[in-house]
């Protein structure tokens, strides 16, 4: 290109500066939520590596690669082929894997022998010892010496010296010194060894990944040195080699996305290799798995994150290409008249290609590291539009960050530059006509495209629902990933589609309004409806810009909130309360002897013992006390055996009221029992004994899942002692209604209730599963013997539960479990997928605002630069300031106002349409309490504060360009630019 054309070019970029930076702008964004995006799913490829590394720290570690040579009935190695085999594990297969070595150990064997003493009197010949001669690389570094020292590298006086571990010492009645005779078969024949044992070792680290093959698999091992082994054995001797091992620990915990198929495809070609470098060799333990399910989670969460981005990253470039549009229109005249005084084509579109190239450069410089910024905000994300201070994830550049981001840049330049081609290929009279024939409809409108959008997301609807359905009726879970990527994609288009369907009506309206109004509106009012309507589609790209980011933004922010609550809601439903502890409890059995004298005397003592237990804890204790005299009166018969009893010993509960950090404390009895209604069994049920004034202050409500406010069924259950709570589910099937019997078997014991409630939902039960009855736990205690029970917390902000198992440790106390809600939901905030869903929502909403407020502010200032001269014309004729002011005020309120509402209005319509579908990523069995939609106040409140900077920012241009504008100036021959 000639330099009066680059300086043509600067030229032009320098007059319309505006255009440029703010296409930039559009550009470096973008490259930078692009470019997030693999760098985040990179980055937690990572944390999930470390994850899997810290799980698997027990055994061989997670970059574990152990080779095996095994002997196979009389096929020999060749020493030729070892040689071979050998250099290419050591030298090759480190640098193919390309990662840190965390150990590198090898060792050969031959085949085992029976150890015979050459002196009896200093070894027990009758002790069977079976032991193998073998090598291990590496092996002083590894241990510290308790006898003895390492093996020579000679044979002298035709001893071997090996060393063994000193445990090997006390099982094999070992000592250092002692000299064996060990029997192997070579070329030659059967050959006689002689080792000697010079001393034996302990590991440094028994925990270290260098005792691949285990400290058990060394104590029937004679470790001799390397050179004795190769040189003695295998070469002069020519005794055959039994077994070989190479292992390799690599430290994993760098590795990146791109180098995943590359690696796992090397893994896989690593058995043919070393098969043809030394038969019946081949990988025993590989970390291909491991890098199969690391590279899947990885696919998945790109999967996942692009998807969500999707309609954030096409509004970008849409505001890309409008940005784009409106500075080809305002140089649409100047392209048609260098066209038509000798500019080629080629020229034309070789300056905005160029122009493309220089500012998408400019992005791909800025935009990764503006990237870098946005993917660790997606790693500190907890929740919508919510940040924490926390361990970050390990984010850095990627060569495949890189590559979206120059196939972004591609895409945007390539959206600029069509039009421009399309423009280049005009003439002046081309043009001319084209502005004759501006009032013809947009490509979409006239193809319909947005009915046909519309079909496309009633089908999407469609197969949702169905999948729904499906998952209901199977109870089937669909991923792991707590939402579907398609329910973030549909929407998106549903918001586009009614977008555009709008649009094509907006002018109709225009037009109804204008000739329903046509004689009695002001002169201002009735100029902006003619105004709108016969210019509409010059307002469709803003309107359009508008819809869809407050569409998205509502529907976005309502999908993270829903996901984060129903989640949270699930958790706390599951466990009822913060903190369940299920203490030790101390049993004592029951079980009578046998003999008929000694069971007569027993039974009393023992029937006695139960009925003060009984009487001791409840109020009036007439079950147990009965139960109990009974049995120690009568004794059992001669020869019979009685059920086992147990009888437990509560512990003090007052002590866990009085821990530090707890607001509130209950006794909380769950166990199963068989039900009976009108004299037939229903089967088992869950009993759920509590202490209603004590419960009410420790367990989670969610006041919508019941008719009346829980504490009136609390209150139900403290005004009787036989009340019992039921579920609705299994009051229907059985034709249930408060007041009825029914009898419940606790601990043998039979034990009537009354009906006082019936629920849908209790904290902790799933009547779905298993029917629940909620009972005063004293009643059953007074009608059957005491069972352990749990104790729910209620903690006080911030309090700890460290603290409290150590105080009751102190007290005597042993816990059997602790589960605690508030870890839960850490580490369910902790999961890389849900990081990223929430991040990149919230982002994708900034970007979307941020852009759409630039695009908006750009769009009105260079649509009022284009009007100076009908501005001037209405002045002239006669039209005020105030009137000429309210016109276009009146205008923003039709387009922007217009737009505003229906972005709102459509956000909000699609998000009761799909996001109820959010739920079949979860097993419906498990989806207690029911799934709700949620529209939290603050981010519409953030919504409205976006918008009211929208408006009054444009208000203020409209003001000052109104202020500014000169009749003189305006009004002249020519034509406006």
């Amino acid at each position: 290109m000639s330099m009066p054309m680059l300086r043509f070019l600067f030229r032009k970029m320098w007059n319309t500066r505006w255009l440029t930076l703010s296409t930039l702008l559009g550009l470096v964004m973008a490259v930078a939520f692009t470019t997030s995006i693999p760098m985040y799913a990179d980055g937690s490829l990572k944390r999930v590596v470390a994850k899997s590394l810290e799980e698997k720290s027990e055994g061989l570690p997670a970059g574990s690669l152990l080779m095996r040579y095994q002997a196979v009935g009389t096929e020999r190695a060749g020493l030729t082929e070892l040689k071979d085999v050998n250099m290419y594990i050591q030298d090759e297969i480190p640098k193919d894997v390309g990662f840190p070595l965390q150990t590198y150990a090898r060792n050969y064997s031959i085949k085992g022998a029976q150890l015979t003493p050459a002196d009896g009197t200093k070894a027990d010949p009758s002790k069977r010892r079976q032991m193998t001669l073998t090598t291990l690389s590496g092996l002083s570094d590894q241990v510290e010496w308790s006898i003895g020292q390492m093996p020579s590298g000679q044979v002298q006086n035709g001893l071997i010296e090996a060393v063994v571990l000193e445990e090997a010492l006390f099982r094999n009645d070992l000592h250092v010194g002692d000299i064996f005779s060990y029997s192997v078969s070579g070329a030659g024949g059967s050959q006689l060894l002689k080792v000697k044992i010079v001393g034996s070792f302990k590991p440094k680290n028994e925990a270290s990944p260098y005792w691949f093959q285990g400290l058990e698999g060394l104590v029937n091992a004679l470790i001799i040195h390397d050179d004795v082994f190769m040189k003695t054995l295998l070469t002069e001797k020519k005794i055959p080699l039994q077994l070989a091992n190479w292992y390799y620990a690599f430290d994993l915990r760098n590795i990146q996305t791109s180098q995943l198929s590359p690696l796992e495809n090397r893994l896989e070609r690593l058995d043919i290799n070393l098969f043809q470098k030394l038969k019946n060799t081949k990988v025993d333990v590989s970390f291909k798995p491991i890098l199969t399910e690391f590279k899947a989670q990885s696919l998945q969460m790109q999967i996942l994150l692009f998807t969500l981005a999707a309609p954030m990253i096409a509004m970008v470039f849409y505001y890309i290409v409008m940005n784009a549009r409106q500075s080809l229109d305002r140089q649409r005249g100047v392209i048609a008249i260098l066209r038509s005084r000798g500019g080629s084509t080629k020229q034309i579109v070789g300056i905005y290609f160029l122009e493309g190239l220089l500012l998408g450069a400019i992005a791909l410089l800025v935009g990764p590291f503006m990237g870098w910024f946005m993917a660790k905000s997606i790693g500190s994300s907890s929740g919508f539009l919510t940040f924490v201070d926390r361990k970050s994830i390990p984010v850095g550049f990627t060569n495949e960050a890189l590559l979206y981001g120059g196939l972004a840049v591609l895409i945007a330049i390539l959206a600029s530059v069509i039009p421009a081609v399309l423009f280049a290929r005009s003439s002046i009279v081309n043009y001319k006509q084209q502005l004759a024939r501006s009032d013809r409809s947009p490509l979409w409108q006239r193809w319909f495209i947005d009915i046909v959008l519309l079909g496309l997301v009633g089908y999407g609807f469609y197969l949702f629902d169905q999948r729904q359905v499906l998952s209901i009726q199977t109870g089937l879970t669909t991923d792991q990933l707590q939402v579907h990527p398609l329910l973030f994609f549909v929407p998106a288009l549903s918001i586009f589609a009614l977008g555009l369907f709008f649009l094509r009506i907006f002018p109709w309206l225009l037009r109804l309004f204008g000739w329903l109004g046509r004689k009695f509106l002001p002169v201002p009012l009735y100029l902006t409806l003619v105004q709108l309507s016969r210019s509409a589609k010059a307002y469709y790209p803003l309107m359009l810009l508008l819809i869809l980011t407050l569409g998205l933004g509502v529907y976005n922010s309502s999908a993270a909130r829903t996901i984060d609550l129903n989640s949270t809601e699930r958790i706390m439903y599951q466990y009822g309360t913060d903190v369940v502890l299920q203490t030790v409890w101390e049993g004592f059995s029951d079980d009578l002897p046998k003999d008929p004298n000694a069971g007569k005397s027993g039974g009393g003592a023992q029937g006695s013992g139960t009925s003060g237990a009984g009487g001791n804890n409840g109020g009036n204790g007439s079950g147990g006390s009965g139960a109990g005299g009974g049995q120690g009166q009568g004794g059992p018969k001669p020869g019979e055996e009685t059920p086992t009893k147990i009888r437990y010993v509560e512990p003090p509960f007052q002590m866990f009221r009085d821990l530090e950090g707890v607001q509130a404390a209950a006794r909380v009895l769950q166990m199963k029992a068989n039900v009976v209604v009108s004299g037939k069994s229903t089967g088992q049920g869950m009993i759920m004994g509590i202490d209603n004034a004590d419960f009410a202050k420790v367990a989670w409500f969610r006041p919508d899942l019941f008719p009346a406010h829980p504490n009136q069924y609390l209150n139900l259950l403290g005004s009787y002692e036989q009340a019992v709570i039921i579920p609705s589910n299994y009051a229907s099937k059985y034709a249930l209604k408060a007041g009825d019997l029914l009898s419940i078997t606790i601990g043998q014991q039979p034990v009537e209730f009354v009906i006082v409630g019936i629920l849908p939902y209790w904290p902790s039960q799933y009547p779905d599963q298993t029917p629940f009855f909620i009972a005063n736990l004293d009643y059953i205690y007074d009608q059957a013997p005491i069972t352990p029970y749990e104790v729910w917390l209620k903690m006080k902000p911030d309090a700890k539960v460290a603290p409290i198992v150590t105080a009751l440790q102190a007290k005597g106390i042993e816990l059997a479990s602790v589960k605690d809600v508030r870890n839960e939901l850490i580490i369910q905030k902790k999961l890389p997928a849900r990081g990223g869903v929430f991040g990149i929502l919230s982002l994708g909403f900034l970007v979307s605002v941020i852009v759409s407020l630039i695009g908006y502010m750009l769009y009105w200032f260079f649509n009022l630069s284009s009007r100076v001269v009908q501005f001037g014309v209405l002045r002239a004729m006669g039209l005020s300031r105030k009137q000429l002011t309210g016109m276009l005020l009146l205008e923003q309120g039709f387009t922007a106002g217009l737009s505003i509402a229906l972005g709102i209005g459509i956000g909000k319509l699609t998000s009761y349409f799909f996001l109820p579908f959010l739920q079949t990523s979860q097993n419906v069995k498990t989806q207690v309490p029911p799934f709700r939609v949620v529209f939290d106040s603050k981010d519409t409140y953030q919504l409205y504060f976006v918008v009211a900077f929208m408006m009054i920012t444009g208000a203020l241009l409209l003001f000052l360009h109104i202020r500014r504008l000169r009749v003189h100036q305006a009004v002249k021959l020519g034509e406006e630019k």
